[in-house]
């Protein structure tokens, strides 16, 4: 590419001007504002508490521990077996 034929696009669009910025003194200074609804309010609370909330349930494992321990645990084979298939189909689809 020459840089006369640049030179000569350039002049075309005039791209090597500037333009003036625009008077601002007549632009109120406004500031950005954010509202969240309620229900936005509602569901950060619900997920902060969510988020604070242990995985494991302390009372249920206690329970289970001292059944364990004492010996009165008892497992169904049956209703453990249906469990361990339904979790093997799930997964397998």
């Amino acid at each position: 590419m020459r840089i006369e034929t640049f030179n000569q696009i350039a002049q075309i669009y005039k791209a090597g001007k500037s333009g003036k910025a625009a008077n601002t003194e007549s632009v109120s200074a406004s500031r950005d504002e954010v509202q969240i609804s309620s229900f936005g309010r509602e569901y950060q609370i619900a997920k902060q508490a969510v988020a604070e909330a242990s995985d494991i349930r302390e009372d249920k494992v206690a329970e289970l521990k001292a059944r364990v321990k004492s010996g009165n645990y008892t497992v169904d084979t049956g209703d453990f077996a249906s469990r361990l298939l339904e979790k093997y189909h799930a997964l397998s689809r």
